[in-house]
C-alpha cells in the first residue's frame, strides 16, 4: 500500500477518502453494536453527516465524464442522499424497519458498491492499494469477507 498518489490528489479527492473511510468504518461498527442506544442515535448523525460528505464531494470529482462533468457514479451519489433523507425520515417516523433497510442499502450501495469502482485500474485508490502487488486488496477482501460472514450468522443467530 502506497498513499503517495492520494497525497499528491486534489482536496475534493482527499476529503472524499476521508469522509468514505470514516463512514465505513462507523458504519461497520454500527452493524454490529446494539442499535437504538444513544451511542448509536450520534454515531449515526455522525455517518449522515460523513456520508453527505462523501456525496457532496462526488460531484467535485469529475474523472469519469459522461454527461458533462457527471458521470454514473453520480447517479448513485443522488440515491444515496435520498437515501439518506428517507432513512432519517423512517427512524423520525418510528418505523424502525424502513430505516433499518434503508440505511443497510445505503451503507451496502453507497460505501461497498461505489467503493469497488475505485478499485478499478486507472484510478487513485487502485495506485494506492495495488502498490504492492496485491497484498493490501487480498488482506482487504479477507475482511470485508469475514465481515460478510459474521453478519451473516449474527442474522440468523437473531432469528433463531
Amino acid at each position: 500500500m502506497d498513499a503517495t498518489a492520494l497525497t499528491h490528489a486534489s482536496f475534493p479527492i482527499q476529503l472524499h477518502v476521508a469522509c468514505a473511510v470514516l463512514a465505513l468504518l462507523i458504519g461497520t461498527l454500527m452493524l454490529f453494536w446494539r442499535k437504538g442506544t444513544s451511542l448509536h442515535k450520534a454515531l449515526g448523525r455522525i455517518w449522515i453527516a460523513l456520508m453527505i460528505g462523501v456525496s457532496l464531494s462526488s460531484f467535485l470529482i469529475s474523472e469519469i465524464r459522461l454527461l458533462g462533468p457527471y458521470g454514473p457514479i453520480h447517479i448513485l451519489s443522488l440515491f444515496t442522499l435520498f437515501g439518506l433523507w428517507g432513512g432519517w425520515q423512517a427512524i423520525r417516523a418510528g418505523d424502525v424497519r424502513m430505516h433499518r433497510t434503508t440505511m443497510i442499502s445505503v451503507y451496502g450501495g453507497g460505501l461497498i458498491g461505489a467503493g469497488l469502482f475505485t478499485f478499478l485500474p486507472g484510478r487513485i485508490m487502485h495506485q494506492v492499494v495495488f502498490a504492492d502487488g496485491g497484498a493490501t486488496a487480498l488482506l482487504a477482501g479477507l475482511g470485508i469477507g469475514a465481515i460478510l460472514v459474521a453478519l451473516y450468522y449474527q442474522r440468523r443467530r437473531a432469528a433463531l
